[in-house]
């Protein structure tokens, strides 16, 4: 991905000098998955709650004192500027205001307001303070547990979670929640699951008008993203931890699934196109 020298954006918060010390009972993280749904990776954060003690302290990493380039730091905030220069744009078109989003960096275990949380929940966006919050430690894990190596992977992972500041802004996401609130499980899961691939249709829509515009793509870039897609599916996350795909309990879709909806929005960059909610297959 060709981005040293794009712009880098001013909505990057850095918070991985920080110590936090949470309280982390069943509060935190189960405010997160009734207020997200949206985590990035498949992990139901109630796992997550039921392994923690109900009180720990958890260091983050002191970069403080680090001095000279910081390229990953440098990278995101890169992808983040893309993203801001194409929807501001395809909001204008539209008669619209593109709010833009911070990116908040932490390390460890940050407050959002949409409760706590630990970095194994993965990057994730809280539409309560239109926030996405990622621990760059991800990346590591991207490549090397997950298998999906490759900078515009990379900035993917940024792009899915843009895509949810858009359906937050456009009103889809309040409106998902609700519905999820009045029926089973099952269903609420099935609602998440469109609500993800329609993030991943946006993410490929930022691609299109961004290599558009400006020529960002380099060969092979499109490959490293529809691998991530891939590799982050339902079917692929749960094999991988439990040995077996249970379909009901998918809540971001399966790898072809996402695969399929990024590179819709990525070969047509059209937002209409992006509507997961009224087709019957996905």
């Amino acid at each position: 991905m060709r981005w040293e020298n794009s712009r880098r954006s001013e909505n990057v918060e850095d918070r991985r000098g920080m110590r936090v010390s949470p309280r982390m009972a069943g509060g935190g993280l189960g405010v997160i998955a009734l207020v997200l749904v949206a985590m990035f990776l498949g992990i139901d954060p109630r796992m997550l709650t039921q392994m923690l003690p109900a009180e720990q302290s958890v260091p983050a990493r002191d970069v403080s004192q680090q001095s000279g380039p910081d390229p990953l730091k440098e990278f995101v905030s890169v992808v983040l500027a893309d993203t801001e220069d194409v929807w501001n744009d395809l909001f204008r078109r539209g008669g619209a205001q593109y709010r833009e989003p911070t990116l908040v960096l932490f390390s460890g275990v940050v407050q959002s307001a949409c409760g706590m949380a630990q970095a194994a929940v993965g990057p994730f966006y809280c539409p309560a303070d239109q926030k996405l919050y990622i621990d760059l430690d991800f990346y590591q894990d991207l490549r090397s547990r997950f298998q999906a190596p490759g900078d515009f992977a990379q900035a993917y992972v940024i792009a899915h979670e843009v895509g949810h500041h858009v359906q937050n802004l456009l009103g889809i996401a309040g409106q998902v929640h609700e519905r999820q609130q009045r029926v089973s499980e099952t269903d609420a899961n099935a609602l998440s699951v469109r609500l993800e691939l329609q993030a991943d249709c946006l993410a490929g829509v930022w691609a299109n008008h961004a290599d558009r515009t400006r020529q960002v793509l380099e060969e092979g870039d499109i490959e490293e993203a529809l691998n991530a897609a891939a590799q982050i599916g339902d079917d692929r996350m749960q094999m991988r931890g439990r040995g077996y795909v249970a379909p009901d309990s998918f809540t971001h879709g399966s790898g072809e699934q996402r695969v399929r909806w990024f590179r819709l929005g990525l070969e047509t960059g059209d937002m209409s196109r992006c509507d997961t909610f009224s087709v019957a297959r996905l």
